[in-house]
């Protein structure tokens, strides 16, 4: 009975995003409500679930996505992403240009969300590929590549960072896996698959956007920043947290002063707050754009991130209505029979849902609520199963995402070619990231 309640609850859940068109967070409500009712749960127990999921969910994640909003903002608007790119470009060369644009892709995609990012990279990518005289998308993929691992894989990332808090694991461990795991899905997507499109010419637009508010990647700020700053300033939450994940976890007892004094800098929240005080001063005042002018715009970056921030909170809700309901239990119990790896499940459970839902966020977190359970039945490596879960959640991107068309329509692609190129490079990271994973899992 559960399993059949939470299926028809899915399947209401994609015929609402689908066909009705319903925004993603009424539909993660609704569904939370209509799933809780079913399963016997009280109306105003069913609230009270949901509004301990929403407030569990937002907890911490609301300082996180909000320092994060800010610090991708200022990168961008600072002209710090642009200096990143043309050093690299030219350090690298014509031959090893693919390993330029995914450092670049990944320096940028870590700090900022994904369609802020990849409005920042689309002039770096266009104006690279006119002088490089090379095929556009031989030039773009292997940076669009990194930002789609950084999204599904890395905290502070909206997904990733709201699944670590689902599985109650460690958020530093999580960013220094993600990492490892990372690197070869990067390679493989964005360095051997680009390969593909080497000698593959598709028009460059006559303007590099075409859209209203595309053109925000523009320097606003007084000056533009040197290289050594920019990279410095734009890597330090990534080398905070992964500074406190390496002192904790190799070098001191967990009990040490240092490493609590790490673990404390490191956090997520005290990492993007530390982050946006030091870029405001590097890339800001320190190029001559008064603290005053740097703060009024901040407001401006949080502004588009209030609809990820409610999906989110849906997704918690629908996440506590399964677990207070006894659902999730059910459905773990019922696949212990089953020989499929717990993170083999989660990828696959979040894979499906984005081919058929489309939105990789929404996607990861109906997952995790899903199996949850294992995590408290101790048979899975948390960080792991973090991982897992985000990368079936970039699985087969396609008309239904707005990634692709996002894609599609700045590079000036077919739907076909699309496929060919964003819907394969989106699943090959996908698959790569599951069998790093694996491979992970049977070390640690």
């Amino acid at each position: 009975m559960p399993v059949l309640v939470i299926l028809i609850g899915i399947a209401c859940l994609m015929l609402l995003i689908m066909r009705f068109k319903l925004n993603a967070f009424i539909a993660l409500t609704l569904v939370a409500i209509g799933v809780g009712l079913a399963m016997g749960m009280g109306a105003e127990q069913v609230l009270k679930s949901m509004q301990s999921g929403v407030g569990g969910t937002l907890g911490s994640l609301a300082f996180i996505l909000g320092f994060g909003a800010m610090l991708g903002g200022i990168i961008a608007d600072s002209g710090a992403a642009s200096v990143i790119s043309s050093r690299l470009t030219s350090a690298f060369g014509l031959k090893y240009l693919p390993w330029a644009m995914i450092l670049t892709g990944f320096i940028v995609g870590v700090p900022m969300f994904y369609t802020v990012a990849f409005l920042v990279v689309l002039p770096i990518i266009f104006e690279t590929a006119r002088q490089s005289k090379l095929p556009l998308l031989f030039v773009g993929l292997p940076m669009i590549s990194a930002l789609s691992v950084t999204h599904g894989f890395l905290p502070p990332h909206p997904a990733p960072t709201t699944i670590v808090e689902f599985y109650g694991a460690n958020m530093q461990k999580t960013l220094l896996l993600g990492i490892v795991v990372a690197i070869p899905a990067i390679i493989a997507a964005g360095v051997l698959f680009s390969r593909v499109f080497r000698h593959k010419f598709t028009p460059i637009p006559d303007s590099l956007f075409g859209s209203a508010g595309a053109g925000k990647s523009a320097q606003l700020y007084s000056q533009k920043p040197g290289f050594g700053l920019a990279v410095l300033t734009a890597l330090t939450p990534v080398i905070l947290m992964a500074l406190a994940g390496l002192v904790g976890e190799f070098i001191v007892e967990p009990e040490h002063p240092v490493a609590k004094a790490l673990e404390f800098i490191g956090h997520p929240v005290t990492a993007l707050l530390f982050s946006v005080l030091l870029a405001s001063y590097t890339l800001g005042v320190k190029q001559g754009t008064p603290l005053k002018t740097v703060m009024e715009r901040l407001p401006g970056y949080v502004k588009p991130i209030a609809m990820i921030m409610l999906i989110i909170a849906g997704g918690g809700a629908f996440k506590q209505v399964l677990v207070d309901s006894g659902a999730s239990n059910y459905i773990v119990t019922s696949m212990e029979t089953l020989a499929v790896s717990p993170l083999l499940m989660a990828w696959l459970l979040a894979a499906a849902l984005r081919i058929t839902l489309g939105s990789a966020t929404v996607a990861a977190l109906t997952a995790a609520g899903m199996v949850l359970p294992l995590v408290e039945m101790g048979d899975v490596n948390a960080e792991l199963l973090v991982l897992a879960t985000g990368a079936g959640s970039l699985t087969c991107s396609q008309l239904n995402d707005t990634g692709f068309w996002l894609f599609k329509e700045y590079f000036n692609l077919s739907v076909v070619e699309t496929l060919k190129s964003w819907t394969v490079m989106e699943t090959i990271v996908s698959i790569v990231g599951l069998i790093g994973c694996l491979v992970l899992d049977i070390f640690i």
